[in-house]
């Protein structure tokens, strides 16, 4: 009898317990921390390793705060829209898987004429995207602006790591076009804690844009090891002053670090927005403040260096160009200040430790290191520079620079002219030694 009574209670209680989980709400959707998509997968599977999703699209909409999306060898013929942020303690990652090379390519998205970025982030928050190839992708019209990875709106901790970024390219004479770039377009809010690094991007065919880009209202950025060449525009570019942020005191590109970068074979001479100019800087802040440029290599650009404002009235200021190798430009190794005297100018800049060699190769009075116009309150000190094929050492093209100091650089002269040139406030000196200016 006990026993009956006993198993009577063990029945109740099941049936209490079955009848009080139907009561609860249904469980939570299963996240899965881990997502693969292939071109050989179907978008009705899991996304599991075995049994993959086909599109980058399912593979976006299905990722969730803490997700890996391994991303698996093969071509992508889509683009890689971002659709939801991640958190600081569960970011969303895309990324190649192991050692495969995916390829996200423009070549048969509609008209081949893409305008926006093969990678699109917008108004999103910690995401990174790494290990991916990203090319393929060009436009005849002036209107569309073709981008490998196009980071827009605001957003934080945003890693863009590793990624191989090529043939992205506008075949307009007005056109623009851009293998990275942040566009920081909302404020008081932020494009911020940024880090662009080891990347390689390379024959891209930019019209008036660039390689890699921060524009507006971005701040604290890292673009570090990476490599830029063949392109025929700028490669690094820092920018304000463009209205893209709108309000005006947001509208400059600040408080970062561009250091152990490559940049080589940019030039502007073959791009139809420019006439056959050498005027591409290797690395160049225009109208962006509070940057620091140390450890990177520039050579074979037409300018390696420039920090200037495009902006009549805006100053770049507040950089410094410490620690950087720089050779063998086409126009000059180190410019400051406006292209002409309708641009803006460069203001408290140090430029320190540098050493500037052999640039001028096109006998373009360049020299070494260029002072252009409105270049105010700048110091220049502790640098090497060595003229090779030009003879010219140093150029300040105008009277109007002023309050600058040179202390303690170390000036050679390697050409077959044994005269040293200088061009000092618009005038030709010569001379059979080395002129030490100091303040002027």
């Amino acid at each position: 009898m006990k026993k009956a009574v006993g198993i009577l209670l063990i029945l109740l209680c099941c049936i209490n317990q079955r009848v009080e989980a139907a009561n609860q709400p249904s469980a939570a959707p299963i996240i899965h921390h881990e997502i693969y998509v292939s071109p050989t997968g179907d978008d009705k599977n899991l996304g599991t390793k075995s049994k993959p999703f086909r599109t980058l699209r399912k593979a976006s909409e299905a990722a969730q705060p803490g997700t890996t999306v391994y991303i698996r060898g093969g071509i992508y013929y889509e683009q890689l829209i971002i659709s939801r942020s991640g958190t600081k303690q569960k970011p969303i990652i895309f990324r190649n898987y192991k050692s495969e090379k995916p390829l996200i390519s423009g070549e048969k998205i509609k008209s081949r004429s893409t305008d926006g970025g093969l990678v699109s982030i917008k108004n999103k928050s910690y995401i990174t995207i790494q290990g991916l190839n990203i090319g393929h992708s060009s436009t005849s019209k002036e209107q569309n602006t073709p981008c490998g990875i196009l980071v827009e709106g605001s957003g934080k901790n945003l890693r863009i790591i590793n990624n191989h970024i090529f043939d992205i390219k506008t075949a307009h004479k007005n056109g623009n076009a851009h293998g990275i770039a942040f566009y920081g377009s909302k404020a008081p809010r932020s494009l911020e804690n940024i880090k662009i690094s080891r990347n390689l991007l390379e024959n891209l065919t930019l019209g008036f844009s660039e390689a890699l880009t921060l524009n507006g209202n971005v701040k604290d950025f890292i673009v570090n090891a990476n490599t830029i060449r063949n392109v025929d525009n700028i490669g690094i570019d820092v920018i304000g002053f463009e209205k893209v942020a709108p309000i005006e005191k947001y509208d400059r590109a600040r408080e970062g670090l561009i250091s152990e970068n490559h940049i080589y074979n940019v030039s502007s001479y073959s791009n139809p927005a420019y006439k056959y100019e050498h005027s591409a800087g290797g690395i160049y802040v225009d109208g962006g403040k509070d940057v620091i440029i140390e450890h990177n290599v520039s050579s074979h650009n037409d300018l390696g260096i420039e920090i200037a404002s495009e902006h009549y009235g805006k100053q770049t200021s507040n950089v410094q160009v410490i620690r950087n190798m720089i050779y063998k430009n086409r126009f000059t190794g180190i410019s400051i200040g406006g292209y002409d005297k309708k641009r803006g100018g460069t203001i408290n800049t140090l430029i320190e430790h540098n050493i500037l060699y052999g640039n001028d190769t096109m006998n373009m009075d360049g020299g070494q290191l260029l002072m252009q116009y409105h270049a105010t309150h700048n110091t220049i000190n502790n640098n090497v520079m060595v003229s090779v094929k030009s003879n010219l050492l140093l150029a300040n093209l105008h009277y109007s620079n002023k309050y600058n100091q040179l202390n303690h650089n170390v000036y050679l002269n390697k050409s077959r002219d044994k005269a040293n040139r200088w061009i000092w406030k618009g005038a030709e000196i010569e001379s059979s030694t080395i002129v030490s200016p100091r303040l002027f």
